[in-house]
């Protein structure tokens, strides 16, 4: 690990949310802390999620109930990446959308026209109550031509009864009936990283990315050529950091134990 402590030093930070920030709703301790001193700081930031169900302004409000101040123009969600990546890739184009008000709000801003008619784009995202007859509509427009794109590849999701079925399981079944595999935006692709990154113009050898996820934060933060530190505040335990090829440039037990690095 000698070579990474040459490392220039960190001007920009990527922070995931969720097993980082929060963790089922409440603050992982100190995460107030990491916020208040980042945002002081001046040093710029944004707070990353896969979940395209929410806008930036409806997350700004959940993660201040929890205690913790982000302003919404600092978190980076994988619809506003998708609307992005579809802007740049056919501006002003059309899309017939599986989602909620996240993604239909990033199309919308973008100059997106949502239709099931002759749309250039089946986007899926996700949304707790995925309808079989919108899922036929898309499997029916993809066979149709529409270009198929997902906004993230996460199989399950979490709620209080236990797992839910996400984007990347829908999409797979979606998938197993046309035989055409999505684009995927959000984590694990580096574009995640990247177009947070122009956001907020910061250069990937100056900038960290903290994620509790070996195989989407960290893997996405090492493509994109970011500074990855490790938190073992959520899904990856410390035993488990060997199973995978690649490795975190840092561990910590939580972001409290990053204070010190801003």
């Amino acid at each position: 690990m000698g070579r990474v402590t040459q490392r220039k030093r960190i001007d920009s930070w990527l922070s995931d949310m969720d097993g980082v920030l929060v963790h089922e709703g409440r603050p992982v301790p100190g995460a107030d802390v990491f916020i208040k001193k980042l945002s002081e700081s001046g040093k710029k930031f944004r707070v990353l999620t896969n979940n395209s169900i929410y806008t930036q302004r409806d997350l700004s409000v959940r993660l201040a109930a929890a205690g913790l101040e982000v302003p919404a123009e600092s978190i980076w969600t994988s619809a506003l990446a998708t609307a992005q990546f579809l802007h740049d890739q056919r501006p002003g184009g059309s899309a017939y959308v599986i989602g909620e008000a996240g993604l239909t709000t990033a199309l919308h801003e973008v100059g997106y026209v949502l239709t099931d008619l002759d749309p250039d784009y089946v986007v899926l995202g996700e949304t707790r109550t995925y309808s079989f007859t919108q899922i036929t509509r898309a499997i029916r427009l993809i066979e149709g031509g529409a270009r198929f794109i997902a906004t993230n590849p996460d199989p399950i999701g979490p709620s209080t009864e236990g797992s839910l079925p996400a984007c990347g399981a829908v999409a797979a079944m979606i998938t197993k009936a046309t035989s055409v595999e999505p684009y995927f935006v959000g984590k694990p692709n580096p574009r995640m990283m990247r177009s947070a990154l122009n956001e907020i113009e910061a250069h990937s050898e100056t900038t960290a990315m903290i994620g509790d996820r070996m195989d989407t934060d960290i893997v996405c933060g090492m493509e994109a050529g970011l500074y990855t530190i490790l938190v073992l505040t959520g899904v990856t335990q410390r035993d488990q950091i060997d199973r995978f090829p690649y490795r975190p440039s840092l561990v910590v037990d939580s972001v409290a134990d990053l204070i010190e690095l801003i």
